[in-house]
């Protein structure tokens, strides 16, 4: 049989490519992903699973049309996804690069447009992890970005970017600016949905993946009439399936269940910040997120111990020296990897 070398068929843009990684390591606890620990016990309609044998429903127009009552603008400014990674593709698919956004960040930005084969260029956070405003407006003037892409709250750092910063950013930039809002049920900031009829550059990602409904895949572009137009010219057909577009109908119908549960994880978060800051040799950044990056001396070493205990983290040492990132669990969870960490940073638990 003919040996094929499937690396020299290959592009050049994806032969230097490294994909996302999602690694699945069983343990006990896991907490390394930024999945709400909390499900809804509901099933999806009957009716749906009835009809398997057909196609979903193309627009996903019932789900369309009770979101955009939830998030109070019109059904035409909205256009779902196959959760917010595909929104992206068809975002550098429609309108190419450059593409630009700040780093560390979400990583689908970056090799979703080398995926492509678009320019993407990265610019550095300052030292509080917040928008370097300068390098940020020198890149605009410079490369005049067809898109641009913002995380706030920012993963993996879980802050908000200052909002002064990111309406100076949209107002410089002459192609789009979206803000990935994939977090920001978790925070104390309103969001920029408001501002959509102000600035006709600005699109907004939203996701129900971090709330309680990971699997389902749906996420939700939110722009400009014009915008979402433009992009369903490259949308898939039939990209929503019908169970996911039914157990999103349950979420919304299930609103008040999930702002309990967020109320929850937002109250454990700011706990575990708290005794995270007791620890010794770990340093915890403030978060308006379902996570919390943390520093400690030997990551590497203290993650694969946490593991050994059973508790799965994130480890960021690759972007981010020295740090882990914890996914906010149940009361119980979150005290099982406390209890780990201690035992894994080694020296006195608790600072003097």
């Amino acid at each position: 049989m003919k040996n094929i070398d499937f690396s020299k068929l290959a592009r050049p843009n994806i032969r230097s490519l490294k994909p996302y990684e999602a690694k699945e390591i069983p343990c006990k606890v896991k907490l390394d992903a930024n999945e709400s620990p909390y499900c809804i016990d509901t099933a999806p309609d009957k009716k749906i699973l009835q009809r398997l044998n057909r196609y979903p429903d193309p627009e996903a127009k019932e789900l369309k049309k009770t979101s955009s009552k939830n998030l109070k603008i019109k059904p035409d400014n909205i256009l779902m996804g196959n959760g917010s990674d595909e929104l992206i593709y068809y975002l550098i698919t429609t309108f190419g690069g450059p593409v630009l956004y700040p780093v560390p960040t979400f990583s689908m930005y970056g090799i979703i447009s080398q995926a492509l084969g678009e320019k993407n260029i990265g610019i550095p956070l300052n030292k509080d992890f917040d928008l370097d405003i300068d390098k940020m407006l020198a890149a605009i003037k410079k490369y005049n970005p067809k898109l641009i892409f913002l995380s706030s709250p920012n993963n993996p750092t879980g802050n908000c970017f200052s909002a002064e910063s990111i309406l100076k950013i949209i107002e410089a930039s002459k192609g789009i600016v979206v803000v990935d809002e994939a977090y920001q049920p978790f925070s104390s900031e309103k969001g920029f949905l408001p501002l959509l009829k102000d600035y006709k550059n600005l699109a907004i990602l939203r996701t129900l993946s971090k709330t309680g409904f990971a699997s389902l895949r749906v996420g939700f572009l939110i722009a400009d009439e014009g915008l979402i137009n433009e992009v369903n010219k490259v949308r898939l057909p039939f990209n929503l399936n019908s169970v996911s577009q039914s157990m999103a109908l349950e979420a919304f119908k299930n609103k008040d269940v999930i702002e309990s549960q967020i109320k929850n994880i937002t109250s454990e978060r700011e706990r575990l910040f708290e005794e995270l800051s007791k620890i010794n040799n770990v340093s915890p950044y403030p978060s308006e997120a379902n996570f919390i990056l943390f520093k400690t001396k030997n990551a590497n070493a203290v993650y694969q111990r946490l593991i050994k205990q059973g508790v799965l983290v994130r480890n960021i040492g690759s972007v981010i020296k020295d740090s882990l990132r914890v996914t906010i669990g149940t009361p119980e969870e979150n005290e099982l990897f406390l209890k780990a960490l201690k035992k894994s940073v080694g020296g006195k638990n608790e600072k003097g």
